[in-house]
């Protein structure tokens, strides 16, 4: 079985281009977030293919990029109001 743990990826790219190309990075890794900052489940494996990415897209002299495994023992704590997604009783895909 493969084991996954909860890592936060957060990037800081100065180049607008460079930029959109970060972001399409992690968003194949991620399970959420926004801005630039997501959550992502990874192995050992994908954080490596994750981070490999990331040195091919950012420049060293003027971006910045995190990769940080979290500890899943850890409470969980939240700000402001959750509320639940809600779907629509039908989705028109066209």
């Amino acid at each position: 079985m493969i084991q996954r743990q909860l890592h936060l990826v957060a990037y800081d790219v100065s180049d607008p281009a460079r930029l959109r190309r970060a972001l399409r990075v992690v968003r194949d890794y991620a399970v959420g977030g926004q801005k630039s900052v997501f959550e992502c489940f990874l192995t050992s494996e994908e954080r490596g293919e994750l981070c490999h990415r990331l040195d091919d897209v950012v420049d060293p002299e003027e971006d910045r990029y995190l990769v940080l495994r979290l500890d899943q023992r850890g409470k969980v704590r939240t700000l402001g109001l959750g509320r639940p997604p809600v779907d629509p009783r039908w989705f028109y895909l066209g």
